[in-house]
């Protein structure tokens, strides 16, 4: 599972509330305002970067800001990996990945394996392997 399960009991008590408080939302998005429109950047910026001194996390690279997309970046990251390591059909699960990205199509996940070297490197290792070494 991708997901904690204490994470899609939060969400789940999410859907509950924001449903009952904006039953008809102007929107279609999973998160919204409370005038049911979609969250925009600004909006979440300020609790973002709270959220993240709160708990301490800072960018590797000093003067720089862990953006809410470095979060969508490693968690797509992390469990290609993880696939790629446990041996699974990285493709059969893509369309997985991509739901939970909120993309509409696969290949649009497919971006992240080439955005980390080591990613890059374990699906060059096993297309060698799977070709014989040719």
């Amino acid at each position: 599972m991708l997901l904690h399960a204490s994470t899609v009991a939060a969400l789940a008590d999410y859907c509950e509330i924001r449903d009952r408080l904006c039953t008809h939302p102007t929107q279609q998005s999973f998160f919204i305002t409370t005038r049911g429109t979609r969250i925009a950047h600004p909006t979440i910026s300020q609790p973002f970067r709270a959220l993240l001194v709160r708990a301490g996390i800072t960018h590797p690279v000093p003067g720089r800001h862990v953006r809410v997309h470095d979060l969508r970046h490693s968690f797509a990251v992390r469990t290609l990996l993880g696939w790629y390591r446990d041996g699974g059909d990285v493709q059969a699960r893509m369309p997985l990945l991509s739901a939970y990205m909120g993309h509409v199509d696969p290949a649009a996940t497919f971006w992240y394996l080439s955005a980390a070297p080591e990613l890059l490197g374990l699906a060059a290792d096993r297309l060698e392997h799977a070709t014989g070494g040719r």
